[in-house]
């Protein structure tokens, strides 16, 4: 009994310590392609934010993106989607978000919109839907206009300006 005590306890602190080994947030966007061509209609999501079935399943229907068309020329829709596949939430467990994230989901990739996936729901739970649709939000789609770090693949709490409302604190 006491050597199985042992064992859990030694797999508790292995896995503890590789959670904390991870960096905080997702890896900021790298790539001036992608940030020219999505970043020209929209905040351009970091990919460690979705898992790569979801972003191959986005990027298959480009001509309905979330009701605009948003096709790219072959060229520019290989380079961002293999971008977007090398960078996905699964493949940037380094970052703890993105850890996160993968975890939440299932591995189907059904879930196209960030803010549908599991994680993102839960940590935006708590928030008065007045302050998520007021004019200067418009939509959890929006990230950049409560995350004053976003950006920077930062999404910490202490970062977090509601418009109308100020400081979140959870």
């Amino acid at each position: 009994m006491k050597t199985i005590f042992i064992f859990i306890l030694l797999i508790s602190s292995l896995v503890a310590s590789e959670y904390k080994s991870k960096v905080a947030g997702v890896a900021p966007v790298n790539n001036s392609l992608y940030i020219k061509e999505c970043g020209a209609c929209h905040f351009a999501y970091q990919p460690g934010l979705l898992p790569s079935n979801s972003w191959k399943k986005m990027m298959s229907n480009l001509e309905s993106h979330f009701g605009a068309d948003a096709t790219l020329a072959q060229e520019d829709f290989v380079a961002i989607s293999q971008y977007l596949e090398q960078n996905s939430a699964e493949k940037a467990y380094a970052y703890k978000r993105s850890y996160k994230i993968a975890n939440s989901m299932r591995d189907d990739g059904t879930i196209i919109a960030i803010s549908k996936t599991p994680y993102f729901i839960k940590e935006h739970k708590g928030i008065p839907k007045k302050y998520i649709e007021q004019e200067s939000v418009k939509g959890l789609f929006n990230c950049i206009a409560c995350h004053t770090t976003a950006q920077k693949g930062i999404y910490s709490e202490r970062d977090i300006l509601i418009p109308n409302y100020g400081r979140w604190d959870d």
